[in-house]
């Protein structure tokens, strides 16, 4: 388990080689690579447990897991790829996955949509065809582009450091190409029927752009890892893979102090020379990589305040902060087969107007609203006692919208909405939630802003726009890199947000840190 209290770490009189602001997924891989290769590393986090989003809590007889969290690119344990394959092997964490049983189940009310997506390219160009007849071509093309845009990550995630911009347009040229497009214009000139690319945009509320506005390359990515070879989640909450992160940390001699919010990044010359804590304790470090936003870091973080630097400033406001969420955790005391819930994803939405969707986020009546929902028993049968199921209903929400609410009026907000959406859940699936509820809990942005310390209760990053999406972040990492000493992981960094994302974002950052620590003489 997690240690709950500060540690000698912070009365030491020895300097650190990297102080890691924040246990989330990112913060937690960066401390794991830095202490495995041998770097004095010291992580901070102001909650008393690790994971950030990636954790779990417990309601009556109910452990509930806190958010959409599925791994792809897995086809079985034996030949899992990407960041399973890394948390497995190279990483070498006691983690245990369940396989998700199906993509996705999509009902369009409004449209009259209601099928099963599978895993499986070739399944999946089928099951489109037999619902949108003569598409087979163009979504097969269309896959075809996406498989080669995967090929470009790819290259990407084994370059992380320092990407060659010429071996990716010679070697990878859709991949750079298609970067400044949008997903729906790449439909669009692909060919693909409008509804046939209704089937397939599903995954949207996974990245929180609209379809005219998204960058087509990571969609590709989500879309083709996604579909092509099935996914997995943490068996026991995804504060197992937390914990096997903290775990592994200690193992490796790295320090970590819970409780310990970091108030200040301490810089001198334009270098980030270490931190201080909310208790006044100052620790040195030779390098400073943050899980935390570039927002709060140059907005709020970074002292003096004459040491932020105005291009940094700039590049940070002109991001735009992705949306948070509203969840509905339900402990429910009839099991799936009697609640009639035979799937474990369900995106339910009036309609596919991923625009209309998105401009909803803003309007908390609105009646225009998608929700990503769970039944966690579908994939992990015995998550809950017999006899009983787990519920989860997921609907984005723009921070800006819950600002609005005054707080003799919050609770009363929470019901309204998490009323609409069971009753949207049930009269798309036919399933009757509420003579079952036994636990309810209701999370909003102001939850997530508590509990984790995102910016507003932001759950998405940055919105990745063709301007703004992984490819053009790579390309402009050492243009970015404002501070000597400083470095960025987790959701707001250059691969964008996802669990899968954050992992590998604290990977590379650890290696840019060590390349660095080693060009100065260091481990």
């Amino acid at each position: 388990m997690a240690h709950t209290g500060n540690e000698a770490a912070l009365t030491g009189t020895g300097a650190y080689d990297c102080v890691v602001v924040g246990a989330g997924l990112g913060g937690l891989c960066a401390a794991f690579e830095l202490s495995r290769a041998g770097a004095k590393t010291l992580l901070l986090e102001g909650h008393n447990l690790p994971g950030g989003f990636a954790t779990s809590f417990v309601r009556g007889r109910f452990e509930f897991e806190p958010s959409l969290h599925e791994l792809p690119d897995m086809r079985s344990m034996s030949e899992a790829t990407g960041v399973v394959r890394y948390l497995l092997d190279d990483a070498g964490l006691e983690v245990g996955f369940a396989s998700v049983p199906e993509a996705y189940r999509l009902i369009l009310t409004d449209d009259g949509v209601d099928l099963r997506m599978p895993f499986g390219i070739e399944a999946c160009i089928a099951e489109v065809e037999r619902a949108v007849p003569g598409s087979r071509p163009s979504v097969s093309a269309y896959f075809e582009l996406c498989r080669e845009v995967q090929d470009g990550f790819g290259y990407l995630n084994a370059h992380a450091r320092s990407p060659n911009v010429l071996k990716l347009l010679r070697d990878h040229g859709d991949f750079v190409r298609t970067a400044s497009a949008t997903a729906a214009e790449v439909a669009r000139a692909v060919g693909v029927p409008s509804r046939a690319h209704d089937i397939l945009f599903a995954y949207w509320c996974y990245l929180g752009v609209p379809a005219e506005t998204l960058s087509f390359p990571i969609w590709a990515s989500l879309l083709y890892s996604y579909l092509s070879s099935g996914a997995v989640i943490p068996t026991m909450r995804s504060h197992e893979l937390a914990s096997a992160f903290d775990a592994a940390i200690r193992r490796h001699g790295g320090e970590i102090c819970y409780n310990s919010r970091v108030d200040r990044v301490l810089v001198e010359d334009g270098a980030a020379w270490g931190v201080t804590t909310a208790s006044g304790e100052t620790i040195r470090a030779a390098e400073v990589v943050c899980n935390a936003s570039p927002t709060t870091v140059f907005e709020s973080l970074v002292h003096p305040a004459s040491e932020r630097p105005a291009a940094a400033l700039r590049a940070v406001n002109a991001r735009k902060h992705g949306f948070s969420v509203v969840v509905v955790y339900l402990g429910l005391d009839a099991d799936r087969e009697a609640l009639g819930l035979a799937d474990y994803s369900y995106f339910i939405a009036p309609h596919m107007d991923t625009r209309l969707l998105y401009d909803s986020l803003y309007d908390l009546d609105s009646d225009q609203v998608m929700q990503a929902s769970i039944c966690l028993n579908s994939a992990i049968p015995d998550c809950s006692p017999p006899g009983t199921a787990i519920v989860s209903i997921t609907a984005g929400i723009r921070p800006e919208a819950w600002s609005c609410v005054e707080a003799k009026d919050y609770f009363r907000i929470k019901s309204l909405l998490a009323d609409k959406l069971i009753g949207q859940f049930e009269a798309a699936t036919g399933a009757r939630l509420r003579g079952h509820i036994e636990e309810l809990e209701v999370a909003t942005p102001v939850t997530f802003a508590r509990y984790t310390g995102a910016w507003d209760g932001v759950v998405y990053g940055y919105e990745p726009a063709p301007w703004d999406s992984i490819l053009p972040r790579a390309i402009s990492l050492d243009r970015e890199r404002y501070l000597a000493g400083l470095d960025f992981c987790g959701g707001f960094s250059y691969r964008c947000h996802g669990y899968g994302s954050s992992i590998l974002s604290g990977k590379a950052a650890a290696e840019r840190t060590l390349a660095r620590l080693g060009a100065r003489g260091g481990r």
